[in-house]
This record gives structure tokens, C-alpha cells and sequence, in this order.
């Protein structure tokens, strides 16, 4: 799949325009992040370029159906409808925040399922959106500032930097 067929379904399944336009510039963070990432670690397996972007392009896809926490199950739906490779379908799935853990999933009302970044492909695209504010690019410190506002737990902006270490460093 070409990144002109993604942005093609994100169309096709009504996402609003301004979501699209934050899907390509995540799409673009991601791919840098995943290029530094190959970089950094030569001797271990690569992040796969071409599913970050994909991925990337269609992580909110379920937007075009609820501006909520389930848009992330949603768009799951929406790309296994699609079809799409099972890959692009958990980086949709998992890429709220910096994953979320079963419990908390289950107070949110997600239906039981894994909400936690598992690959390294999954693990850019998450931390990329959390890197992209609309389309424009803030700092991890400023997510920080940020999650505290909204109040969210420490164990939250702790797993966000963890996975900030693991595809940044």
C-alpha cells in the first residue's frame, strides 16, 4: 500500500480533513523517528519503514467516527473492513497516548483488548502522535506539561517516557 492509497481510504471512510492533515504530519515525524531509530541500532532489527508510515497515516482513521478515546477500536474496525495487514490494524489499535493498560482500558469502557504498543513500529507511531499537536510539532517536556493539565496519573506520563527512551534513545 502507497501512502496515496492510505491517505485514499482515510477519504474514503469520511475522516475530517484537519484529521488527515495530522495523519500526514505524523506520518512525517514517525518516519524521521523510525530513520533515527534504524540508525542508532544497526545490529538489531529495523523499524520497517513503510508500516511506520502506513500506520502513521492511518493511526486515526477511527476519528471519522467518534472524536473519543474508542476512536483507536473504531479505526481498528474500519481497517480490518478495509482489509488492511494485521500490523497496520494494532498500530491503529495501540497507539492512544502511550498504550493503555487493561485496567485502565476497562474504566475507560474500551472493550477488553491489548491497548499497550507492542512493536517498534507501533511504539514510533504511538510516540510520534504524541509528538504532533494538530499538525504542529511539540517537545516531550510540553507533552509532559500537558498530560499534567489534564490530569493524568503519573503512571501514564511515566509510560510515555519510557517509550520516548525506547524509540529516542
Amino acid at each position: 500500500m502507497s501512502p496515496e492509497d492510505a491517505v485514499h481510504l482515510l477519504r474514503e471512510a469520511n475522516t475530517p480533513p484537519e484529521i488527515i492533515e495530522h495523519s500526514r504530519a505524523v506520518a512525517e515525524c514517525a518516519r524521521e523517528i523510525a530513520v533515527r531509530y534504524n540508525k542508532r541500532h544497526p545490529h538489531s532489527s529495523h523499524a520497517d519503514l513503510e508500516l511506520v508510515v502506513i500506520g502513521a497515516l492511518l493511526h486515526d482513521i477511527g476519528r471519522a467516527q467518534s472524536d473519543g478515546i474508542d476512536h483507536a477500536v473504531l479505526g481498528a474496525e474500519i481497517a480490518r473492513s478495509f482489509g488492511l495487514d494485521v500490523r497496520v490494524v494494532r498500530i491503529i489499535e495501540r497507539h492512544i497516548g502511550s498504550g493503555i493498560p487493561d485496567q485502565v482500558a476497562a474504566d475507560l469502557g474500551l472493550p477488553v483488548g491489548n491497548y499497550l504498543p507492542e512493536t517498534i513500529e507501533e511504539m514510533i507511531v504511538a510516540h510520534a502522535d504524541n509528538l504532533v499537536d494538530g499538525v504542529l510539532r511539540i517537545g516531550i517536556d510540553e507533552r509532559i506539561r500537558r498530560m499534567k493539565r489534564r490530569g493524568f496519573d503519573g503512571d501514564a506520563i511515566e509510560r510515555m517516557i519510557r517509550l520516548h527512551k525506547t524509540v529516542m534513545e
